[in-house]
C-alpha cells in the first residue's frame, strides 16, 4: 500500500515531520510517500493562505506520478479535501476529520488545540461542514505561530498542554485533538499533563486511510464527488515565483 501525505505548507522540515509520525502509525507494508507544495506560504493560518494551500496541494497530487492508494491532506481546518476527492479514485482522509471522528470514540466530548486565534473560526467551520462539531466542546488556540512548533518544542508542549488542561477542566472536553500537523510528535507528552486520550491527526488519518484501501472503499462518484467536467482552464498555472503578502 502506497499513501501521499501531504503537507499544506512550504516548509519542509514539518513535511519532514508529518512524514516521521505518519511512517510510525503505518502498518508494516504501508509505504508513506510525504509531500512538499512546490508553491504556496511557509505556513497556514489564515483563510487566504488556505484557500492557495488548498490549489497547491490539489496540483502536487495531481502532478505525482501513480500508482498510490490514498492521499492524506496533512493540514488542519484547511480548505481543499472536497475538490481533491472530485479529482481522485482513490481515498481521501484530511487529517481534521480523522481526528475528530477518531475522538468521539473515546469520549462524549473532545477538544481541539491548535496555534494561533486566527484559526480558530477556519477549525470551527471546517467541523461544521464534516458534521462533526456537535459534540465539539472547544477550539483553543495556543498562541504559537505554527513555525514557532519547532523553534522551541517545549515551549510548544507546555502552551498546548496548558490549553489541553483548560479544555478538560473548564469545557468538560475527555478528549483532546492536535489542531496542527506541525504537533506531530508531540501527543505523548500532552497526555502525561492532562491524564486524558489525544488524538494525532496525522496517525488517525493513516490509520483510516488503511481501513478505506483494505475494505476496497474510496469516495462515492455518483453526485457530490464526481470528477470535474472536462473544460478550458485558461491561464494555467499561473507564475510560481515568490511574493510576500504585507
Amino acid at each position: 500500500m502506497r499513501i501521499l501525505v501531504v503537507n499544506v505548507n512550504t516548509t519542509q522540515s514539518i513535511t519532514d515531520a508529518i512524514g516521521k509520525q505518519a511512517a510510525g502509525a503505518a502498518s508494516p507494508g504501508t509505504e508513506i510517500v510525504p509531500l512538499t507544495p512546490s508553491f504556496g506560504a511557509e505556513s497556514v493560518e489564515g483563510n487566504y493562505e488556505s484557500y492557495l494551500a488548498a490549489v497547491a496541494v490539489m496540483e502536487t497530487v495531481r502532478a505525482h506520478p501513480e500508482p498510490f492508494d490514498a492521499v492524506i491532506q496533512a493540514g488542519y481546518g484547511e480548505h481543499g479535501r472536497e475538490g481533491l476527492q472530485e479529482l481522485l479514485d482513490v481515498p481521501v482522509v484530511d487529517i481534521t476529520e480523522a481526528a475528530a471522528s477518531t475522538a468521539q470514540f473515546l469520549g462524549r466530548r473532545y477538544s481541539v488545540v491548535t496555534t494561533l486565534d486566527r484559526t480558530v473560526p477556519l477549525i470551527e467551520e471546517r467541523l461544521e461542514v464534516a458534521g462533526l462539531s456537535a459534540r465539539c466542546a472547544s477550539v483553543r488556540a495556543s498562541g504559537l505561530p505554527v513555525l514557532a512548533l519547532e523553534q522551541d518544542e517545549q515551549a510548544a508542549v507546555d502552551a498546548i498542554a496548558e490549553q489541553a488542561a483548560r479544555a478538560v477542566t473548564d469545557d468538560r472536553a475527555e478528549v483532546i485533538c492536535l489542531g496542527c500537523g506541525g504537533m506531530a510528535g508531540l501527543a505523548e507528552r500532552v497526555v502525561a499533563r492532562t491524564g486524558v486520550p489525544v488524538v494525532d491527526g496525522v496517525s488517525a488519518a493513516v490509520t483510516i486511510a488503511e481501513s478505506l484501501v483494505r475494505l476496497g472503499l474510496s469516495t462515492s462518484k455518483v453526485r457530490t464527488y464526481a470528477r470535474p467536467r472536462p473544460k478550458q482552464i485558461v491561464n494555467w498555472p499561473p507564475s510560481t515565483s515568490r511574493t510576500r503578502v504585507s
